[in-house]
């Protein structure tokens, strides 16, 4: 009877219903674990934001109960909110991983000084520990990042298996194949809920093995007449060492730019994850003196980001690196949503500049998914036989998709969970389902500001990128009142036909305005208001435009 009167509580607060900022609250008891910590990269229209985390408020208001937080794999869309919500919590944390997974979280932790306020708890695979009233047990699955693992949390009510992100690719590069005969014997032991990756649901088949993209790069670098310059995402450790040795084996030495590309080889050779052959690898200053056929960069910046290396290199502003005509570079790597306009902004730059630029889906298996396609969704999904199952990981049209996939293995709809951000799921023996939310949503990093960038600001933003400012300054008497300077009127990033005349105009109607108002002690407010209705009638009514009007007034 006690165990029927356990309840338990997931809470996802990001990676439903959108790629990125993955994170699961579970609670059992007086007990909460976190399931990962990660961000998600702005969209084009947060201007001058840098990441979006989770709103992690549940989690503060109760942080006495926050028990450990478990952490998938390493890459950023997981762990990259790790620093911040560290900050808020202020107080020493266990979090739990696989060896490589905290080896490359840990640089991450030092840059943000928190690195006290983290207890770092290296796990072996299949270890079973006991954390409150949860046995967990991290399993080793494929990813493009070595040592991913899903999580099996076996709880006083049942098992829940979360899968973090995996493909089944049998030919890895470096490791075991995802071991199947495990799944099935976890299956066996009776699952109560599923929550798995969805994000590729869409693309039939299977996902190609890894192997595929050293198979490419190798004919790639073979015909290279010149330089090669790779970009993939820094904790794409296989691939970097793939690269590497490609380039070894045609007699290229290579150097990485990018601190955080650095960052990961440096940790994944140390902790003995990737073997670099012997003198494969050279500084900048030393690639510059080899001939170009003998040369390859690595480097970050495949999403486009504006402070990357490559991004740096496609604008002729990196300190090190030109492209030189004759240069071939390959982006080993897909747009994640969000960053297509970035991604092909830096691929025209490169081109103009006459490098040969190789890219997905230009050229085929220079890039591979880290994540399942349909046939290994419905492959875990049958080793598995969950009686519930909640796509994670996937925007909303995904999850749908994976929700139609679950219930053609048998699950029964309405025990297939389309979970949205802050829900609480009711974990309960005889049921799990939605039953309340709970405060939650997106924080907005600027910087080194967390949650500073409110709607205000991001509409303020919106409207001086669309329309510009207007400057208006003006000197009053500060008994009478009366104007004595001004008005002066520029503007920064207002294009209008004939917009100094516009501006001339806009000024004339202010001073007569000022002109015929009442003498009398300056209300700052009232004038304020004042300016920025006359002058924003009379360039609407030139140009039809709104910039944002900004009122200077000194009083002499």
């Amino acid at each position: 009877m006690a165990k029927q009167q356990v309840v338990g509580r997931l809470i996802p607060l990001g990676g439903v219903g959108e790629i990125g900022k993955n994170s699961l609250v579970v609670e059992f008891g007086g007990d909460m674990l976190l399931v990962d910590a990660g961000v998600m990269f702005p969209e084009e229209e947060l201007h001058g934001v840098d990441l979006v985390i989770p709103d992690f408020s549940y989690v503060l208001q109760r942080a006495d109960r926050l028990k450990a937080i478990l952490l998938t794999h390493a890459h950023e869309d997981h762990v990259g909110a790790l620093p911040y919500l560290l900050k808020e919590l202020g107080r020493k944390v266990r979090i739990y991983s696989l060896p490589l997974t905290l080896g490359l979280v840990e640089p991450k932790l030092r840059e943000h000084r928190v690195i006290r306020l983290a207890e770092l708890i290296g796990v072996s695979p299949r270890d079973r520990i006991s954390i409150g009233s949860v046995n967990v047990e991290f399993v080793p699955v494929s990813h493009s990042v070595p040592d991913s693992a899903s999580i099996v949390l076996r709880t006083p009510i049942g098992t829940l298996f979360f899968t973090g992100d995996f493909k089944f690719d049998q030919m890895p590069v470096e490791g075991e194949p995802t071991n199947l005969n495990y799944l099935r014997s976890i299956g066996d032991e009776g699952v109560l809920l599923l929550l798995s990756d969805c994000v590729r649901v869409e693309r039939p088949g299977i996902t190609p093995s890894e192997r595929v993209v050293g198979e490419a790069l190798d004919g790639i670098v073979q015909d290279a007449p010149g330089r090669v310059i790779m970009t993939t995402f820094a904790s794409n450790i296989i691939r970097l060492e793939q690269a590497i040795d490609v380039a070894h084996r045609h007699g290229r030495k290579v150097a990485v730019v990018g601190r955080s590309m650095e960052d990961n080889l440096r940790v994944a050779s140390d902790l003995g994850y990737i073997s670099v052959p012997p003198r494969s690898l050279v500084t900048v200053d030393e690639l510059r003196r080899l001939p170009q056929d003998q040369a390859m960069i690595l480097t970050t910046g495949s999403q486009g980001e504006p402070t990357s290396a490559l991004s740096r290199i496609a604008m002729g502003d990196h300190p090190f690196v030109r492209v030189i005509p004759g240069d071939t570079v390959v982006i080993s790597a897909t747009p994640i949503p969000g960053n297509e306009e970035t991604v092909a902004r830096t691929i025209d730059n490169l081109m103009r500049r006459g490098a040969s630029v190789l890219y997905p889906p230009v050229v085929p298996n220079i890039h591979v998914s880290g994540h399942a396609s349909r046939d290994e969704l419905r492959a875990l999904l049958q080793l598995l036989r969950p009686s519930y199952a909640m796509p994670v990981h996937g925007e909303y049209r995904q999850m749908v998709h994976y929700k139609m996939l679950a219930t053609e293995t048998g699950i029964p709809a309405e025990r297939v969970i389309l979970a949205d951000v802050g829900q609480v799921i009711n974990v309960k023996p005889e049921r799990v389902g939605p039953n309340g939310t709970v405060t939650a949503g997106s924080v907005l990093v600027d910087g080194l500001t967390v949650g500073g960038v409110t709607q205000v600001v991001l509409r303020d933003r919106r409207h001086l990128a669309a329309d510009g400012v207007v400057i208006v300054a003006v000197a009053l008497d500060r008994e009478t009142g009366r104007l004595v300077g001004g008005p002066e009127v520029t503007s920064r990033g207002f294009i209008a036909p004939s917009a100094s005349t516009v501006l001339e105009q806009g000024a004339e109607r202010v001073r007569r305005a000022l002109q015929r108002r009442p003498e009398g002690e300056v209300e700052f407010g009232y004038l304020k208001g004042k300016i920025k209705d006359v002058i924003g009638h009379a360039i609407y009514d030139r140009t039809r435009l709104r910039p944002m009007i900004l009122p200077v007034i000194t009083e002499v």
